[in-house]
């Protein structure tokens, strides 16, 4: 198979381009990122590549809240990994994704081996978080997100959110099931399952 880019390696003056009929195997899409490591990519379970575009200022800005709030948790638990938007996961469907936000149960990360590690984990993280933003089009957009969203339930995620500061809204994904909407929350609980957990809304949508 040949891969045709445009340049040839990752210029960040540039985008990367791919025909449109291109799929490829999660081994390939590694080769790929190895030689893009600017680029930030994703591949879809039917193996086309999605290149994901920068977020803006104030996004970027929310999603460090959303970090540190993550990371806080986790050091007081001891019990937990929390991953940043850049790292990657190979889901049991073959796609490999990157979400916002991640949070993963030691014993899980510690059971892969060091090879495993430091590819695309071949996992679906127990808690998912995706940041919209109003002004993000395709693949950052809200019905891109939730379809993102549905995908990690599909593949064993225990819980994801959808985090919508637009409308200072939540949209809770279970394990199984509808996803609920939550309005004018300052609170938002993750349950039993990540007992201690609590994101402040208002100092996400504060940035």
């Amino acid at each position: 198979m040949t891969l045709t880019t445009s340049p040839p390696a990752f210029d960040a003056r540039a985008s990367l381009r791919f025909p449109a009929d291109l799929r490829l195997t999660p081994e390939q899409f590694k080769l790929l990122c190895a030689e893009n490591r600017e680029a930030v990519l994703e591949l879809a379970a039917d193996g086309r590549v999605i290149a994901m575009t920068p977020t803006g200022s104030e996004t970027s800005g929310r999603n460090s809240e959303l970090l540190f709030q993550l990371q806080q948790f986790a050091k007081a638990s001891g019990s937990w990994k929390v991953f940043e938007s850049s790292g990657g996961f190979r889901l049991p469907d073959g796609s490999v994704v990157s979400p916002d936000a991640s949070v993963i149960r030691l014993d899980r990360w510690q059971a892969l081996s060091p090879e495993e590690r430091r590819g695309f984990a071949p996992l679906c993280p127990d808690l998912v978080v995706e940041l919209a933003s109003p002004s993000d089009e395709w693949p950052r957009g809200v019905s891109a997100l939730r379809k993102k969203m549905a995908a990690y339930q599909a593949n064993g995620a225990r819980l994801g959110w959808l985090l919508l500061p637009h409308d200072q809204a939540v949209e809770v994904w279970p394990a199984s099931g509808e996803p609920q909407r939550l309005d004018a929350a300052d609170v938002l609980d993750a349950g039993a399952e990540f007992p201690g957990l609590q994101l402040q809304l208002a100092e996400i949508w504060a940035g």
